[in-house]
């Protein structure tokens, strides 16, 4: 089931966040030396603020969430241990839902899941770069735009 973020799950959707960009990206996490708490701060003061945030939920309990804001996917998290399911998919046609006509995100160059999976989903790379400090990774900016009229 797919609901909006409630500020009771805030624990859960970060450390899962938190878990899945390990899972994503582990020698960049490793090398910027990311941590849970840092990830918390970031989440409360950033994120929450700046999104409009929608969460996946398996037994009550979440699984997955987006954060978009208009058409701009800032974030889709999955936690590894429900990646291949259907739930990622699940999300990213809520955010179709949202924003019929164009979606665009940033992933970093190195996160090949998510690459993979924006790509299956007609996303196009239409810009490559580099992210913000502090992390200043290769990124590339992907786009959907919807082919009816």
């Amino acid at each position: 089931m797919i609901r909006p973020f409630r500020e009771d799950d805030f624990e859960v959707v970060t450390a899962l966040w938190f878990k899945a960009m390990y899972a994503a990206m582990p020698k960049m996490m490793k090398r910027m030396g990311f941590e849970l708490e840092g990830a918390r701060e970031y989440f409360r003061n950033a994120v929450i603020p700046e999104d409009q945030l929608w969460v996946y939920e398996l037994d009550q309990t979440p699984v997955a969430f987006l954060g978009i804001h208009d058409d701009f996917i800032d974030r889709l998290y999955v936690d590894p241990n429900f990646h291949r399911r259907g739930i990622g998919q699940a999300l990213l046609d809520h955010a179709r839902t949202l924003s019929p006509k164009h979606l665009w995100l940033y992933t970093h160059v190195a996160n090949k899941m998510a690459r993979a999976f924006y790509e299956k989903n007609g996303f196009i790379a239409e810009k490559f770069g580099v992210s913000p400090a502090p992390e200043s990774e290769p990124d590339v900016e992907y786009h959907w735009r919807s082919h009816s009229s």
